[in-house]
């Protein structure tokens, strides 16, 4: 069964989520997608966990049906807005999850609100991307400005899809290029610009939860050495390269997720 709502932010931003609850539900996760996604990012994931997960996503502020306020953004804001949302559905805590952008914010939401975080899933993400990402962002957004999100689909999926999945999944590559075209120039750019400026590395020693980093064989856009990086400076955390798969895992392998996700509550005390 799958409910859709809105919650408020702290400055007022409407933010859509949905909540996929299974009858029997004995464990809780929320889930941030990836740059340019929405909630549905993580259907297939949910699917995959089955009746004793209740699965929560939102539509990160910027994307989908959530409010597109000006920027400046910032992935501790995000981290904010996905406490609202838990406030909004009465969920003190949950485990934690993200991809890509996704994975920035739940590493953000975790050093926020760590009483909140049951454990953390680290999916093709990192926790900075580099000397060069501040400029490198921000042209990635000012070409989606001036050009159209449509100027980027070529490039986007060859990051996103391994070749064979490409060739054999046809119907959900054109889904996930649609749902990327209709994102809003303006808050895209502010999402890039955002992703540049993010540095979550002081936080990750203070990690205190179970973490599992997971990262795609041929990931290019957060390829291995990052989440080996990543996996390194977090106390305990698991690590596994997913063979032949590039960098929208929950897309490619949702099974492969899921099973992350259930690994970790194994480890989470009570």
């Amino acid at each position: 069964m799958k409910s859709e709502h809105q919650a408020t932010a702290p400055d007022g931003t409407a933010l859509r989520y949905v909540i996929w609850r299974g009858g029997a539900a004995k464990h809780r996760v929320a889930l941030v997608h990836s740059l340019a996604m929405r909630a549905e990012f993580w259907e297939a994931t949910a699917a995959a966990l089955g009746d004793d997960w209740e699965v929560l996503a939102l539509d990160c502020r910027g994307h989908g049906a959530s409010g597109k306020p000006a920027g400046p953004y910032a992935v501790e804001q995000f981290a904010d807005d996905l406490a609202a949302v838990l406030d909004d559905a009465g969920w003190d805590a949950a485990v934690i999850g993200g991809a890509s952008m996704g994975g920035c914010v739940a590493q953000a939401f975790c050093a926020r609100h760590g009483a909140r975080t049951r454990a953390l899933g680290l999916f093709d993400t990192t926790a900075w991307y580099g000397e060069t990402a501040p400029a490198d962002w921000e042209g990635r957004g000012q070409k989606a400005r001036a050009e159209g999100l449509a100027a980027l689909t070529g490039f986007q999926k060859t990051r996103w899809f391994s070749d064979h999945f490409r060739e054999a999944n046809p119907g959900l590559v054109e889904e996930t290029v649609a749902v990327f075209t209709a994102n809003d120039p303006d808050a895209y750019l502010e999402t890039c610009r955002m992703l540049g400026r993010a540095d979550l590395r002081d936080a990750l020693p203070g990690v205190s939860v179970p973490a599992a980093v997971v990262v795609g064989e041929e990931d290019y856009a957060t390829p291995i050495p990052m989440a080996k990086d990543l996996a390194r400076a977090i106390p305990g955390a698991t690590y596994e390269v997913l063979p032949g798969v590039r960098h929208l895992s929950p897309l490619e392998v949702p099974e492969k997720i899921a099973a992350t996700l259930a690994a970790l509550v194994e480890g989470v005390p009570g």
